[in-house]
This record gives structure tokens, C-alpha cells and sequence, in this order.
């Protein structure tokens, strides 16, 4: 059993699978500008995620930025709060308005009844965030994007692999933008990508990737550096070679979780839809109120025995200083989002994760539950807890 647990540990293939494609990078002498395995890891991974064109970046951030500006998106930008502080630090980079829509309490996504009624004659897209990686209503939120003619852009940074109905949801919106960094299921060290319906698009984006080169002595575009290199694209390209393994040992960490977890009350789990083939890259619970000890005490509780849980997604976005000054950053406008981010607690979850550690995870929380049982004094609950 290890002795400090962490929220998650990254995916790392065998070492001495690596070293030949360190050794074809050093026989080439290509390390960027969408070289070999670049160009093999785009292909591989369109096949894998079942998705037309898919552009690669040196990091999930850049990607969504330069989705903003493909898409030349203005004005104000309807998205969540629910969310990392990434969503919307791109709109403000971009000079877009974020405009903070309530989530269900759910699935923790923005929510489409909640979108309409933010809609102005500025508004001219929406960014959603597959939550977790469990899908939007994409149908709902394309037939408003459809009827006020606006763009979607789904950050997608969690919901690598994930399908519904076995179609992959990286097909819907008018973009999607992947995250690869080190803590998500599929890593390229740093990396993300942006997927995309034709052709005209991703040359458009590659141009915008690449200073907005389109020759040698051509530039089309105010673009931006934002490639990967040869090293995270062949990382990438091994990375696929494990990822089903990866994803199953997820699987059945969640299902071991799931069940040591079903009998302690006002602990509530995710619920994963029956038509979601899902990626299982988070474990986040609910400590709802009548649980002897808040989220916080809990999360507390946790790291005195080693054990480094996340508050993902506390605080909310809304509520740091560069969005408090927005109408929709109010907590009366946003009374679910600001709910859920008090209750949620994210639990260790990753390819090797050991049993005995899900079990003294699991054991610390049910023995705080039970010592509760017999004492109303939370310091001392969490003495002899600690003990």
C-alpha cells in the first residue's frame, strides 16, 4: 500500500516502448512542424475516436483558444461556471463576454433551459463543458444554437473516448476541444486538439496553429504557435497502444467504489446514463448537508491520512475576481452550481490505484460516518478519526 494517495497519477507506458521512438525522432532530426509521428498520431486518433479531422496542440488551453478565433467568435459567449478557470479565461483572452448559465444538478452541465433566457443581440456562441466527460443535452443546446444562429464550441477537455448511443460526442457543436494533459485518461505529456467537421476548417485552424503561415512566405492569419512536437505526438502515439487497458482498470475502480460507497447515507454518486459509453475519468461524490461532517471536514479528514482528494469544481469560476463584477455572476443567479461546488468531493482515481488504497479511502469516510453516530463534536470526531 502506498503511502500518499493522490487524486490522480499519469498514465505512463513502459519506458523501453519509448526509447524507439525517441531513437527515429533523434534519426530524422524533425522535433516540430507537423512531422512524422505528428501526422501518424492525428490520423490514429481520428480512427480511434471515430471523428472526421482532428488538429493537434500543445496544450488543451491554446486549443480552445484558437477554436474562438476560427470560429471568429465575438461578443458574449454563453458557458458555464461549473468548470476550470480555462473555459473562461479563453473568452477573456479572446475579448469575449462570458455569460455564467446555471448547471443541472445531474449531470453537472450547463443547463439548456437555463441558456435561452441569457441570450442577447451580442450573444454569438455557446461553450458548453462535458462535465466529468458525461455528455451536455447537445440536441437541446443545438436547437437553440440553431434558431438564434449561434456557434457551439464544446470543451471537451474530460470526455476523451466518451460515446452515446455509440457515436462519439466529439461530432457535435461545431467544435470540439480535447484536452492530453499529464492528469487526463489520454496524455501526451502537455497536449490537446481540436475536432472538426471538413476540411476547410482544420486548414483554417492548422493556419492558426502555425503563426497563420499557409507557404513560406504566406500568412493568412494572425496566428499563434500552438503545435505539438514530435516527442508528446509519439508519446501519443504508444499511449494508444494502452489506453483500453487504462480505461478498463478505470472501470473497475469506479465499480469497486461504487459499491463500498452505496451504504453510507447522504453520500450521493454520479449517475452515468445507460446509453453513455463512458471514459471513467473522474470519481466525484456528493456530501450532502446531513452528513455528519461537510465536504470540507471530509476533504480535511482525507489528507491527515495521506489521502489528496479535489474539490473539483470549487470554488466556481464565477466567483473569482476577474468575473465577480458579471450580472451572471451572482450567486442568485447561479443557486445549483454554487450547491453542487460545496457539496462535490473527487476521489483518487487512475490506472493503478490499488484496492487496499480504495478500501482506506472508502474506511476513513464510513469510520467518520460512524463515529458521528455517537458524537455531535466535530473536533473530536476528527481527532479520533485521525487517530
Amino acid at each position: 500500500m502506498s503511502d500518499n494517495v493522490y487524486v490522480t497519477s499519469p498514465l505512463l507506458p513502459p519506458l523501453e516502448e519509448f526509447i524507439p521512438y525517441l531513437e527515429q525522432i533523434w534519426q530524422n532530426k524533425v522535433l516540430t512542424n507537423g512531422g512524422e509521428f505528428h501526422q501518424q498520431l492525428e490520423a490514429a486518433l481520428a480512427d480511434y475516436l471515430g471523428v472526421k479531422h482532428i488538429c493537434l496542440f500543445a496544450n488543451g488551453t491554446l486549443a480552445l483558444l484558437t477554436a474562438l478565433q476560427a470560429l471568429r467568435v465575438t461578443g458574449e459567449v454563453i458557458t458555464t461556471p461549473y468548470s476550470f478557470v480555462a473555459t473562461s479565461h479563453t473568452l477573456l483572452w479572446n475579448g469575449l463576454t462570458p455569460v455564467f448559465a446555471d448547471i443541472d444538478p445531474d449531470t453537472f452541465n450547463i443547463d439548456p433551459r437555463r441558456i435561452e433566457e441569457l441570450i442577447t443581440p451580442n450573444t454569438t456562441a455557446i461553450m458548453p463543458v462535458h462535465c466529468y466527460g458525461i455528455p451536455s443535452e447537445m440536441d437541446k443546446i443545438q436547437q437553440i444554437a440553431d434558431a438564434y444562429g449561434l456557434k457551439v464550441i464544446y470543451d471537451a477537455a474530460h470526455a476523451f473516448g466518451v460515446r452515446q448511443n455509440g457515436v462519439s460526442i466529439l461530432n457535435q457543436g461545431d467544435l470540439s476541444v480535447l484536452s492530453f494533459h499529464a492528469t487526463k485518461v489520454f496524455n501526451t505529456f502537455e497536449g490537446g486538439a481540436i475536432v472538426c467537421h471538413d476540411a476547410a476548417t482544420k486548414q483554417r485552424i492548422d493556419y492558426l496553429k502555425n503563426f497563420g503561415f499557409a507557404g513560406e512566405t504566406r500568412v493568412v492569419a494572425p496566428g499563434i504557435n500552438a503545435k505539438m512536437n514530435e516527442v508528446e505526438a509519439a508519446f501519443g502515439l504508444l499511449q494508444l497502444k494502452h489506453i483500453d487497458t487504462a480505461l478498463n482498470e478505470r472501470a473497475s475502480i469506479y465499480q469497486r467504489y461504487s459499491a463500498m460507497l452505496a451504504d453510507i447515507d447522504d453520500i450521493e454518486l454520479i449517475q452515468i446514463p445507460e446509453d453513455v459509453s463512458w471514459n471513467y475519468a473522474y470519481f466525484p461524490i456528493l456530501i450532502k448537508n446531513a452528513f455528519p461532517l461537510t465536504r470540507d471536514e471530509v476533504y480535511d479528514l482525507l489528507k491527515t491520512e495521506n489521502i489528496y482528494t479535489r474539490r473539483y469544481f470549487f470554488p466556481l469560476i464565477s466567483s473569482f475576481a476577474m468575473y465577480r463584477g458579471l450580472p451572471t455572476s451572482s450567486p442568485e443567479n447561479l443557486p445549483c452550481a454554487n450547491k453542487i461546488a460545496q457539496e462535490v468531493l473527487c476521489l483518487p482515481i487512475y490506472p493503478g490505484l490499488s484496492v487496499q488504497d480504495q478500501l482506506r479511502i472508502v474506511e476513513t469516510i464510513k469510520r467518520a460516518a460512524s463515529l458521528c453516530d455517537e458524537s455531535h463534536d466535530v473536533e473530536l470526531i476528527l481527532e479520533r478519526c485521525a487517530g
